[in-house]
């Protein structure tokens, strides 16, 4: 051990123990990384705190407060975890970046083995990388764009046909294989701008307030419960601008007494058609959430973890906030890590209400 090291380590077990830092390292916290550094005097290198090697002997520990003191150890820089570079982390959200772009700007879409190559990574690393930073497959972020420019083509273009062209697609039967999971219709009725699509509706009462329910030719499209009947209709009117609003008949409200018995009997389940509409991301999560059985609870990160994704927490709490189908897709089932309930669009206290009735029913 080198005479800087010496100096840095006081004799015993506990000096770096007793550092709140160690404690960080232990947890190979991401956080801390640019924050200290740490060397180990054994295998003579210098780490990141984060940094994913087997866990080392505190009494071999040094933790230093820059990258220049890191390096005054004459020790080499961690090959795993790269101290004096960009972190691993770092290097993968680059290269998602610029997959990402390339996917954005390609005007067909590129293979899997096309965009690994370009990012100089295998197709199978690359394929776990990106799902890992975006929460979704490579595939099901290039359907994403896809769609968009569908979207921006139908409003913009002469024909039809030419708007499918325009969105890369080689040819019509293509895209009309997969143009009502894209728009949620047909393309002729997207490009009217959706006003020939029906949806009715009725409002009903139960105990958490005023329902309205809504639906298409597909399933039921919303479930959206308050205080004021026409606040509701107001949200689903903003929700679908574009659609015809029909009010629904006397078997239509039959519809609407069985989403209310759900909601007081959650047991009985809810055996409907849906028409889920949303990115590929806010699915992937809304399917993770239908997958909690009633009676039990699961955090944002919980879910993000289950997604293969667990830094996407803030999206998960985003994709529980769009969602639109309360009770049918149960973002109540939703809480924070210390299991605390909050963060509900339609009001914690309906939440807690849910939750409790699901725990009595089980």
């Amino acid at each position: 051990m080198n005479a800087h090291l010496k100096q840095e380590i006081p004799r015993g077990r506990g000096s770096v123990v007793e550092d709140p830092r160690w404690g960080r390292i232990v947890a190979r916290d991401k956080s801390a990384d640019g924050e200290f550094w740490y060397s180990v005097s054994t295998t003579g290198v210098y780490c990141r705190p984060s940094c994913p090697s087997r866990g080392c002997n505190p009494e071999n520990v040094a933790i230093h407060d820059s990258l220049e003191a890191a390096k005054a150890t004459g020790f080499r820089a961690c090959l795993r975890c790269r101290p004096d570079g960009r972190s691993i982390d770092e290097v993968n959200a680059a290269a998602v970046a610029k997959a990402c772009q390339l996917i954005d700007e390609a005007e067909q879409e590129p293979t899997l083995g096309e965009i690994a190559k370009a990012v100089k990574l295998s197709p199978y690393h690359f394929h776990r990388v990106f799902k890992a930073v975006t929460g979704v497959t490579p595939k099901a972020y290039a359907g994403a764009v896809r769609a968009a420019r569908v979207r921006e083509r139908l409003g913009s273009s002469v024909t039809v046909t030419e708007a499918i062209y325009d969105a890369g697609f080689n040819s019509n039967g293509r895209f009309y294989a997969v143009s009502t999971v894209l728009l949620g219709m047909t393309p002729s009725r997207y490009r009217a701008g959706g006003v020939k699509e029906k949806l009715r509706f009725a409002v009903g009462q139960c105990s958490l307030g005023a329902i309205l329910v809504a639906s298409s030719d597909k399933g039921v499209a919303a479930i959206l419960i308050g205080d004021d009947p026409d606040a509701l209709a107001r949200d689903l009117q903003d929700r679908f601008p574009h659609a015809h609003l029909v009010g629904g008949d006397v078997a239509y409200e039959k519809l609407v007494a069985q989403v209310v018995g759900f909601v007081e009997a959650p047991h009985v389940g809810l055996d409907l058609p849906l028409d889920i509409r949303g990115t590929a991301f806010q699915q992937r999560v809304w399917q993770a959430l239908r997958e909690i059985p009633a009676g039990k609870t699961a955090s944002y990160a919980d879910v993000a973890a289950q997604l293969g994704s667990p830094k996407s927490t803030r999206a998960v709490a985003a994709a529980c906030a769009a969602n639109g189908l309360a009770v049918a897709i149960p973002c109540h089932r939703v809480v924070r890590r210390d299991g605390a309930v909050s963060g509900y669009r339609w009001g914690v206290e309906r939440k807690r209400a849910l939750l409790d009735r699901e725990a009595l029913s089980v």
